[in-house]
């Protein structure tokens, strides 16, 4: 018997990012259940201190577990690069600051690399998802996706830092791609392909 299959109504997801809330509701769209946010539920958001995407992941889904009584997914994701010995990486969010502010974040990215002799421009994003139950399960799983760095940022149709990313094999940044596309390509897409073959073993992804 495999404990960690879901097998309930409603999943809270663990998160205050209204782009990454949107990209786990499509890939959970297939589960046909009640998918909430932890805005619905006027969470704060947990301290993150882990040292990892992974130990953050299950610091914010056990968190909204815990609070809500409903199973929780949550995702703790970033980009690093070797020319920034692999920063911002857990750090991405707050180098937007307070104000979320990615662009400001993106001019950052580009200062510091322009700072760097003889860059190779090598970057990759990580997802990290943690699923937490009310009995205290849970499972955590990580997915990478490798490419270069890409200035000046172009697209509009992802969020955070996708329009200074291209996976390598495409000339297009993920925010030039369509969410259809990235969706099946993406760390986030790659990490839920693990989480489905533990968590929800059948679903047509």
């Amino acid at each position: 018997m495999n404990k960690y299959k879901f097998n309930n109504k409603k999943i809270v997801i663990a998160s205050h990012n209204n782009g990454k809330v949107e990209e786990i509701k499509i890939l959970l769209r297939p589960l046909k259940i009640e998918v909430l946010s932890a805005d619905d539920f006027n969470l704060k958001e947990p301290i993150e201190d882990g040292f990892s995407f992974e130990e953050n992941s299950l610091i914010k889904s056990s968190y909204v577990c815990n609070s809500t009584g409903i199973p929780s997914l949550s995702d703790d994701s970033g980009i690093c690069f070797s020319d920034l010995n692999n920063e911002p990486g857990i750090y991405s969010a707050r180098w937007a600051g307070k104000s979320k502010d990615f662009n400001l974040a993106m001019f950052k990215i580009n200062e510091s690399i322009n700072k760097v002799k003889n860059p190779n421009y090598n970057c990759f994003f990580v997802c990290a998802l943690s699923l937490s139950w009310p009995n205290g399960n849970h499972v955590t799983v990580s997915g990478k996706i490798d490419g270069k760095f890409s200035w000046p940022p172009k697209g509009n149709l992802g969020f955070g830092y996708d329009p200074i990313f291209k996976p390598l094999g495409y000339n297009k940044t993920f925010a030039e791609m369509e969410p259809e596309f990235k969706h099946n390509i993406s760390h986030r897409a790659l990490a839920f392909k693990k989480l489905i073959a533990i968590c929800f073993p059948g679903l047509k992804n």
